[in-house]
């Protein structure tokens, strides 16, 4: 079979764990009780992984929407003879509002089917398979409800009619009028805690009810952006707030594993786990609304997942698991035959061993930006956003895997130098909030030796920009950092000439851009990267030129999802959508140039000149 356009998939959550809903109304991905969980279906990646379908039987047409300012899909199915509505939810705790959102979710999928006009028969279907579909449980009908049962996972639904069962697989027709609905809950728990009672159609719609109550009191507190592009800022907060692991503050960088990022290649990996990189950009984006709860959960994570590394003479590990694990080990699942039949399926990431230097950059900026949200920082934050500035201090020379985690020898990577040069430069801007004055000399020194080093040896006259790694021919998107950190002006005539090669040199005939396109240890090639589309349009605007930089955005932008989602990458031949989805580093994005061209058009407005 092949797969789905990626685009096809909305994205729901409870801030624990997610799900992927097709526009015909399939749950083709689920996995619980987290994001990096035991999908419990994962068609997505196999034609038998299992699903839970509700669609009307016959042709129909769909339309979907999420409710406003919430993660809770509507889907509209019209037919010949009727309309029916599907409202779907991954229920929040009860009463949970604001920065509570996720605390206490219940591991529960909501499904409401109303009849709105007309009649219409629906197809019912529902095949879990646990354990990324290594388990076909048997199904047990109880009262009101079906028990799935597969080594230490448990399923309960909730259903308000009776299903014929085959093989693992529930099964009905309904027919419903105007007026009419049918309510469905899955419910996730772990033996031997006995079953829970199913819910009715009034509890499953109450609570659909109190999650969009839920997500609007976080969007109240959380959406003061005002300027182009307006919703699409908002939305795309509200999808980084989706991807946030709430009992921690982790923020996953995609809730799926195995998208690739070529059709047909090997570059599938696994993206439900914390990279401190993006989890930091990802806080660094939403600073203009970040509140003190989530700034202070997401260092408090940090410092309680790393510091005891930094405190031993220890390299920052780059990623973490959600509840704050080490290890990752990447396994392959070949029983799944994979998105588009892209193979391997991997679970776990083998990058958690890398050595990229440029997490402690990141994380000091992230540190630096959100200083009046993060007011007094307690001693074990202290000690190890110290520590991090000390080791980028001494290992910036050292040679890694860089931002894209190249899987081949380590080299000078540019953006790595560039980081650790951050790094101590928000360092000592944090000195008298560190307690740290004494280290500003040392700090101030070795940013220095870093600012030589990248102006003498990054700088390729050959190529006329500054290239991927020192000695390196090789045009890299990451360079254009340079001028969004605030290491070069970006009309500085070196910067200008990187921004125009890389439009000459790494843009497709969309306008798109390439990461790179130089051999990186992995066989196949890949799409455009739209985080680097989206780092074009903020570099551009940083250099004056508002309309190319406004150009650049809507560019990248028509790669939006009906509902305004977005991947990794962008198929160059094609225009789909590729990559993990959806993706918190492309809505990041989205976010910080959205605000520089507001940024720089409000300046206009006040100074012409």
């Amino acid at each position: 079979m092949d797969g789905l356009p990626i685009s096809d998939y909305a994205l729901l959550s409870d801030c624990r764990s997610a799900a992927l809903v097709s526009r015909d109304g399939s749950v083709d991905w689920l996995c619980f009780p987290r994001f990096d969980g035991p999908a419990v279906f994962c068609r997505l990646l196999d034609p038998d992984g299992g699903r839970f379908s509700i669609r009307p039987a016959g042709e129909f047409r769909a339309s979907r929407r999420y409710v406003p300012q919430t993660m809770v899909l509507e889907t509209t199915f019209t037919t010949a003879d009727g309309t029916a509505t599907l409202t779907d939810g991954l229920a929040v705790g009860r009463n949970e509002r604001g920065h509570d959102l996720g605390a206490r979710s219940p591991s529960m999928l909501l499904r409401r089917l109303v009849c709105t006009q007309g009649e219409l028969e629906a197809e019912v279907s529902y095949e879990p398979r646990l354990d990324y579909g290594r388990i076909r449980p048997t199904l047990v009908p109880v009262p009101d409800g079906l028990t799935a049962h597969g080594g230490s996972h448990r399923l309960l639904l909730s259903t308000p009619v009776s299903l014929r069962l085959d093989n693992g697989t529930a099964s009905t027709r309904i027919r419903l009028t105007a007026g009419q609905e049918a309510a469905f809950a899955v419910g996730h728990g772990q033996l031997p805690a006995p079953p829970k009672p199913a819910w009715t159609a009034a509890e499953i719609a109450d609570r659909l009810d109190d999650t969009v109550a839920g997500w609007r009191s976080w969007s109240a507190i959380h959406q003061a952006y005002e300027g182009p592009w307006r919703e699409l800022v908002h939305h795309s907060g509200r999808v980084l707030q989706a991807l946030t692991f709430a009992p921690t503050g982790a923020i996953v960088a995609a809730p799926t594993t195995s998208l690739p990022e070529t059709i047909g290649g090997t570059r599938n990996w696994d993206y439900r786990y914390t990279w401190v990189r993006d989890a930091s950009l990802t806080m660094r984006a939403l600073w203009v609304a970040a509140c003190p709860d989530e700034a202070k959960k997401f260092f408090a994570f940090l410092a309680d997942a790393a510091a005891s590394q930094l405190e031993r003479d220890v390299e920052l590990q780059i990623m973490f698991g959600v509840g704050g694990e080490r290890e990752l080990t990447e396994h392959e699942l070949p029983h799944l035959a994979g998105w588009r039949n892209c193979q391997p399926v991997r679970i776990g990431n083998g990058a958690w061993r890398q050595r990229q230097l440029d997490v402690y950059g990141e994380l000091l900026d992230a540190a630096q930006r959100l200083a009046t949200q993060l007011g007094d920082l307690d001693a074990v934050t202290r000690r190890f956003l110290t520590a991090a500035a000390d080791t980028a201090a001494a290992r910036w020379r050292e040679q890694d895997q860089g931002i894209w985690e190249v899987r081949g020898d380590p080299q000078d990577f540019l953006y790595s130098k560039l980081m650790c040069w951050v790094a101590v430069d928000r360092a000592i801007a944090l000195a008298p909030r560190l307690h740290a004055e004494d280290r500003v000399t040392d700090w101030t020194a070795a940013r220095a030796e870093i600012r030589a080093a990248i102006l003498e040896r990054g700088w390729n006259a050959r190529v006329g920009a500054f290239t991927q790694a020192f000695g390196s021919d090789v045009l890299d998107a990451s360079a254009l950092m340079l001028a969004i950190t605030g290491f070069l002006p970006a009309d500085d005539p070196r910067m200008t000439a990187t921004i125009g090669a890389i439009v000459q040199g790494l843009t497709d005939n969309r306008g798109l851009v390439y990461r790179y396109l130089a051999r990186d240890g992995l066989p196949g090639a890949e799409g455009t990267f739209l985080l680097c589309t989206f780092w074009l349009a903020h570099a551009q605007t940083l250099a004056g030129d508002v309309e190319a930089a406004t150009a650049t955005f809507e560019r990248a932008i028509a790669a939006l999802s009906d509902l305004d989602l977005l991947a990794e990458e962008v198929d160059p031949p094609s225009g789909e959508l590729l990559g993990n989805f959806p993706q918190a580093f492309s809505h990041v994005g989205l976010i910080n140039a959205a605000w520089a061209i507001t940024q720089a058009q409000q300046r206009s407005a006040v100074d012409p000149a």
